[in-house]
C-alpha cells in the first residue's frame, strides 16, 4: 500500500482516468492508478492495487507527485588572485607583535646593569651596609630612693638621690636589623635594547670559549634565548 496521504490526495482530487498523458506533460513524468473499493458492508477504501473480490470497484489515473527540485544556491565568485611578476617571490604575511622591552638599572654605589623587569633585583642587606648607625647615644635617669640594709649594729636606712647620665647603646642596625633594597631601573630605546642584546650574545660566546665543560650547556641555553629574542625582536 502507498502512503495514506497519497491516496487521501487521489481521493480529493480525482483525475479521469486517461490512456495517454495529456499535451505538454513532460515525458518522464509517471502516471499511477488508484482502486477505490467498496465492500459489502459500505466501507470505502484507496489502494494502488485491484480491489479484492466482491468489492465494488471505481478506478482513476493520475499523475505521481514529484518532489520541487532543490533551490539553487549561487556560486560563491572565488577571490580574485594577484598576478606575481615570473621569477618574483610570492607575498609573504607578517605577523607583529610588541618588542619585549629592557631596563637598564643603577645600584646605589652607581654600577649599572640590564633587567627584563623594571624591578631590577631587589635583595636584602644589613641596615648598617647603608649607613644606618650601629651605635647611639642615650639619657638614663635614674630615680632615688630610700636604701635600707641590716649590719652589725642592726637595721640601718640612707637616702638615695636621683641622677641622670648619658650611655652608649645599639641601634636597631646593631643588632643585625635588614632592608629591602630596589634599584633604579628605566626603559631602554629599542635601538639600544637590540644593541645590548647583540653585546650579550658575544659575551656568552666568548665565555663559553673559556668554559669548563660542566658550564658550557649552561651557556649554550642563554646564547641560544638571546638568539631567540633578536629573532623575533631586532
Amino acid at each position: 500500500m502507498r502512503p495514506a496521504s497519497f491516496l487521501l490526495a487521489a481521493c480529493i482530487l480525482p483525475v479521469p482516468a486517461l490512456s495517454a498523458p495529456p499535451a505538454g506533460t513532460p515525458a518522464d513524468t509517471e502516471r499511477v492508478t488508484i482502486y477505490r473499493c467498496t465492500d459489502a458492508q459500505g466501507r470505502l477504501s484507496l489502494r494502488d492495487s485491484p480491489c479484492p473480490a466482491g468489492s465494488r470497484q471505481q478506478a482513476r489515473s493520475m499523475l505521481r507527485p514529484k518532489d520541487a527540485p532543490a533551490p539553487v544556491v549561487p556560486a560563491v565568485p572565488a577571490s580574485p588572485t594577484v598576478a606575481t611578476p615570473s621569477g618574483a617571490a610570492p607575498p609573504q604575511a607578517y605577523v607583529l607583535r610588541t618588542p619585549r622591552p629592557l631596563y637598564e638599572c643603577v645600584t646605589p654605589d652607581g654600577a649599572r646593569y640590564t633587567s627584563d623587569t623594571p624591578e631590577g633585583n631587589p635583595r636584602r642587606l644589613p641596615a648598617w651596609t647603608l649607613g644606618y648607625p650601629v651605635l647611639q647615644r642615650a639619657t638614663v635617669i635614674e630615680p632615688g630612693g630610700l636604701d635600707i640594709g641590716y649590719g652589725p649594729g642592726g637595721w640601718r636606712g640612707s637616702y638615695r638621690s636621683g641622677s641622670v647620665r648619658d650611655v652608649i647603646v645599639p641601634t636597631p642596625a646593631g643588632y643585625g636589623a635588614e632592608t629591602w633594597v630596589r634599584d633604579a631601573c628605566h626603559p631602554l630605546p629599542q635601538a639600544e635594547v637590540c644593541a645590548r642584546l647583540r653585546e650579550r650574545r658575544d659575551a656568552i660566546g666568548t665565555r663559553r670559549f673559556n668554559a669548563q665543560p660542566s658550564d658550557r650547556e649552561r651557556l649554550d641555553r642563554e646564547r641560544r634565548a638571546v638568539i631567540e629574542r633578536l629573532a623575533a625582536d631586532c
